[in-house]
């Protein structure tokens, strides 16, 4: 098997079922020590108990791995941080974060409770947020990390009923850019995974084949590639039923309008070429987005003068 675990101290989220089982499974077969977290509530978020996450390590230890039962909620700072602490006691080190817990609060906009809104932002992202912050110091100091955001299609193309999980979604996209950035020179690898899936948080929208198709097991592969030892950086794999894509957030050629009275105008006749995708790039980082407008526009005024 080439995407060899040994040695490696990984803490997976949201692992007492779906996914996040598949994922602590999966790494603990190829050696990693894995540190299974779950707080064993409802797919909303609601109640909680360890015997979700004590299953999983039961599993693990069974087939001759090694792993741990945590119980914490991500939301809860200290408490994510004493689990990072756990591991950290048992083995020494953290290698590998795998942000995985989520919860649904599905509802149209118009519909939606604001405390569904901040819950799931809570969850997914501050919850990711948490974990991170947790164990950046350990992976800055062994100059050595992979973390792994789970996004989804919901954010990056939007899906009727989960403003609430869409914008926690994309918004770990944008978590994901700025800490690969920042975690380069330290050997802190950042990507993010967007799964097609079936789990117990979308079981009952899909037909039996559908169903079976999308086992969660498919989707393991794209997390291993993002959390081995040759894991890419800023990287969205999405993954469904043995296939699997990568999504880019790109930027286009665009035109140079001007600030004229009239660029109101001129941007609206331009539109369709400002949004033509021929010769569209992926940035590097935001101020990729401000040297070309400064470009052209420098560009242009030396055309003026000239």
């Amino acid at each position: 098997m080439g995407l060899d675990f040994k040695g490696r101290v990984a803490i997976v989220t949201g692992a007492g079922g779906g996914l996040g089982r598949e994922h602590a499974l999966a790494l603990a077969r190829r050696g990693a020590k894995v540190l299974v977290n779950d707080l064993g509530g409802a797919r909303d978020g609601s109640g909680g108990s360890a015997s979700a996450a004590q299953a999983v390590v039961d599993e693990i230890v069974a087939a001759g791995g090694e792993a741990l039962a945590n119980g914490a909620s991500v939301t809860d700072h200290a408490a994510v941080a004493a689990m990072v602490q756990q591991a950290v006691d048992a083995w020494g080190r953290v290698d590998i974060l795998v942000n995985n817990a989520g919860i649904l609060r599905d509802k149209s906009f118009a519909k939606m409770e604001l405390d569904d809104f901040r819950l799931v932002m809570d969850v997914h992202l501050m919850g990711a947020v948490h974990c991170c912050k947790a164990v950046w110091p350990l992976m800055t100091a062994q100059k050595y990390g992979r973390i792994v955001m789970t996004s989804s299609s919901s954010g990056l193309y939007g899906n009727f009923g989960q403003a609430n999980y869409g914008a926690a979604k994309m918004a770990l996209v944008g978590l994901m850019q700025t800490l690969a950035i920042e975690g380069a020179k330290h050997g802190i690898h950042v990507n993010s995974l967007a799964p097609t899936a079936a789990t117990r948080m979308t079981e009952d929208l899909m037909t039996p084949e559908v169903l079976r198709a999308l086992d969660p097991a498919a989707v393991v592969p794209a997390m291993l590639v993002l959390a081995g030892e040759d894991a890419p950086t800023r990287t969205v794999l999405c993954a469904g039923a043995g296939s699997f894509e990568a999504a880019h957030v790109t930027l286009t050629q665009g035109q140079w309008i001007g600030t004229g009275e009239d660029a109101p105008e001129r941007l609206a006749a331009a539109l369709d070429a400002v949004r033509a995708r021929e010769g569209e790039t992926v940035p590097q980082s935001g101020s990729e987005q401000g040297r070309l407008e400064v470009g052209r526009a420098m560009a242009q005024a030396g055309r003026q003068a000239g």
